[in-house]
């Protein structure tokens, strides 16, 4: 008999104990009255009737006491068959849903013996069974362990190497369903968020969503159009590139590339998704538009002082003799025109600095890290004394750390050998948009011959040798490089004017996940997963799911109280999706109940500055988005939800599926169906208890586990598992 006919087989019993059990008791009743009756039937019709008159005399007083007899024999025969239904009949059926469990859902569950003697020996030897089930189990997942070992090493490369690639990747299906996409693409888009799905964490990008929430979809068709021409042509490189903008209005340069597969035995590919490239290019515009502002501004101002000093200097030439007064005059206003160039080129030089940076690797670098690392190296291995003198702890730097700290040795290791210095300090402070970094030395002048030819040279430390001078490195890092003296205090210093960090570089949330958990940003089992419609027909395992849970004020919601928590959780192909979560705090207007901060542990102080459910809701309705909604004690929650309808304007359309009656229809015979019962039953450890993102991620790991056990009940699909929701005792419950 296959899973399906012995599920069919144990919905019926479930279904006919309670019919059974009522046959018995018209049964039993048949039992108690049925001889008596009829052997007073078969004499009162065989008796004459004057004997018809003496029985009838004689049996009246005492018919009460043989009723109450007869009645008392019932009941008491009533209360034994009650519990052995109870102790046999009931009994092996929730047995039945303890098997289930321990053979699908928690292999570590047991059955516990109660009941009757039979009952418990029953019990007894399928946990014997279940132990020899476990060792063959663990013998034969050690060889599937074994046998995949390489194929999951080259997984995890591959998504080592995915998640830290410096440039933002997406693959998608044909569908344009993203099936994998790395740290840089999760914040670069998050970056790019706009309205309730900013406040969503980046909602735009997530597996098994549409990259057409973010890209147009006509430019991607577009691009796909292109690059099957060119696979059709047997093209080298099919590759169509394309620069689109975002709904936020920045510049995005994609570059698409096909995922091909082989589709017969001729070796033909078919294309079945591609990867996208995807790099904002907004700043760099703009640099280059500040850049050509830079270039006509310099050429614009220095026109007429250039034109004023000829003319000065045309007029001193061409009169060798005249008066002191007008020489004078005309050297003054050449000064003047001097002093006017150079005063414009230092306010473009401070306004422009990030435009006139050249392109090259430059990283955000704290100054201090950069001075740290030159001061370790040049006592290491110049055995010279460092000291900091003045330095902005805050200060962070547009530079590439390695050839900065390098360019410091080379200058140092110099004035070690031509003047003998005892002894380096450095100083860096802010100026404007530029940042002075500062090597300061007590001793003899240098020359300006020196301070050249050390710019010029090829830079050399000990046996290491740099292609680039320290005139290279300065301009590639779009900064100036001088030697001053200070003549009071007998000491000179090189000076290197750097760019300062802009605060835009920092993209919001872009922080290093120090979690040490891998982020599952990739599923290539999406490749064949199509259509995302939600229909009511598509098997249960095919469907995307937002599994969420809310923290509240109180337990009424048609009495004032309000959501203070909303946390979420996605469940895509079958997979839980820790890191594509929704968790936010929401300020409810109202006060709380000292009873509900006992259990959740959130007070007025966390909600005080939080966004209202004016805002929250509808970054959660972004959210949760073509997928079908998930809660435990759903009509809670979903309550809350709807009472907010009128003042938002979001209406969540999608199905729910609650597991606290999908719980009912897989074990109707367990005596609690609370989230933390459900949870052990099924072997879930609970993290976070009342918080809505923590409840969120145990409903979620409850509901994987249901979905094989309704799969053997004969419940497949999403339109089985509403209705078989809608009979159970639960679903009656209304907020």
């Amino acid at each position: 008999m296959n899973a399906t006919n012995l599920a069919v087989v144990e919905r019926l019993s479930a279904m006919n104990a309670r019919a059974r059990f009522i046959a018995a008791v018209i049964i039993l009743g048949l039992l108690m009255t049925g001889p008596f009756v009829i052997t007073a039937g078969l004499i009162w019709a065989g008796a004459q009737p004057d004997e018809q008159a003496r029985l009838a005399e004689l049996i009246a007083p005492h018919l009460s006491l043989g009723v109450m007899m007869t009645a008392f024999g019932f009941v008491l025969g009533l209360l034994v068959m009650r519990h052995l239904f109870g102790q046999y009949v009931h009994g092996l059926l929730r047995m039945v849903e303890n098997l289930r469990l321990m053979l699908s859902a928690n292999r570590d569950f047991r059955v516990t013996p109660e009941g009757p003697p039979e009952v418990r020996l029953l019990a007894q030897a399928a946990n014997a069974l279940a132990e020899q089930r476990d060792g063959l189990m663990d013998d034969v997942n050690a060889q599937i362990i074994a046998a995949k070992a390489s194929v999951e090493e080259e997984k995890n490369r591959l998504a080592a190497l995915m998640s830290e690639l410096a440039q933002a990747v997406v693959v998608c299906n044909l569908d344009g369903r993203i099936l994998l996409y790395n740290s840089r693409a999760r914040l670069q888009f998050r970056a790019l968020a706009q309205g309730g799905t900013a406040l969503a964490s980046g909602a735009l990008i997530g597996l098994g969503r549409s990259i057409f929430s973010i890209l147009e979809r006509n430019q991607i068709d577009h691009a796909l159009e292109v690059v099957r021409q060119r696979l059709g042509r047997s093209a080298a490189t099919a590759i169509a590139n394309f620069i689109t903008t975002a709904r936020g209005g920045q510049l995005l340069r994609v570059q698409l590339v096909p995922v091909l597969a082989t589709s017969d035995d001729a070796g033909h590919s078919a294309m079945t998704g591609y990867v996208l490239t995807v790099e904002n290019i907004t700043r760099s515009l703009e640099q280059e538009s500040r850049r050509d502002q830079v270039l006509q501004s310099l050429t614009d101002g220095s026109r007429g002082s250039l034109a004023n000093i000829r003319v000065a200097v045309g007029n001193l030439t061409d009169y060798p003799d005249m008066g002191p007064e007008i020489r004078e005059r005309f050297v003054g206003i050449i000064s003047d025109e001097v002093v006017r160039m150079s005063q414009r080129l230092d306010r473009t030089m401070s306004e422009f600095a990030d435009s006139l940076k050249t392109r090259w690797p430059l990283e955000d670098v704290l100054g201090a890290d950069i001075l740290a690392a030159a001061r370790r190296r040049i006592e290491q291995q110049l055995g010279l004394p460092t000291k900091n003198e003045e330095i902005d702890e805050t200060l962070w730097l547009r530079a590439e750390s390695f050839s900065l700290v390098f360019s410091i040795c080379f200058l140092t290791s110099r004035l070690i050998e031509h003047y003998q210095i005892k002894e380096l300090r450095f100083r860096l402070l802010p100026f404007g948009k530029l940042a002075y970094l500062d090597l300061i030395w007590a001793g003899h002048a240098m020359s300006s011959e020196a301070s050249y030819t050390w710019e010029t040279e090829t830079m050399q430390l000990g046996r290491e040798v740099s292609p680039l001078s320290l005139r290279d490195v300065v301009d590639r890092h779009g900064g100036e490089i001088w030697y001053e003296r200070e003549k009071a205090a007998h000491r000179a210093f090189f000076r290197f004017v750097l760019p300062v960090a802009s605060p835009d570089h920092q993209i919001a949330g872009e922080a290093i996940d120090d979690s040490g958990v891998r982020p599952e940003y990739y599923d290539f089992d999406l490749f064949h997963f199509r259509d995302q419609s939600i229909d009511l027909d598509r098997p249960l395992s095919d469907l995307a799911y937002t599994v969420f849970d809310t923290e509240t004020t109180g337990l009424e919601p048609a009495a004032g109280d309000e959501i203070i928590q909303i946390g979420a959780v996605r469940i895509v192909n079958g997979r839980l999706l820790r890191n594509e979560s929704f968790d936010q705090l929401v300020d409810p207007e109202r006060f709380l109940r000292p009873a509900g901060v006992r259990i959740h542990g959130i007070t007025a102080d966390m909600l005080r500055g939080q966004p209202t459910i004016d805002i929250v809701l509808p970054a959660f309705h972004d959210f949760c988005s073509e997928t079908v909604l998930v809660a435990h004690n759903a009509a809670f929650d979903m309550r809350f939800l709807q009472l907010k309808e009128e003042r938002t304007g979001v209406v969540f359309t999608q199905p729910v599926l609650d597991t606290l009656l999908l719980s009912g229809v897989l074990h109707s015979n367990q005596e609690s169906h609370q989230l933390d019962d459900i949870a052990e039953r099924l072997g879930v450890a609970i993290e976070g208890r009342h918080s809505a993102r923590g409840d969120a991620c145990a409903t979620a790991e409850v509901f994987l586990k249901m979905l094989p056990l309704l799969a053997q009940t004969g419940i497949t699909t999403l339109r089985q598992a509403l209705e078989a929701s809608e009979k159970t005792y639960f679903a009656r419950v209304k907020y």
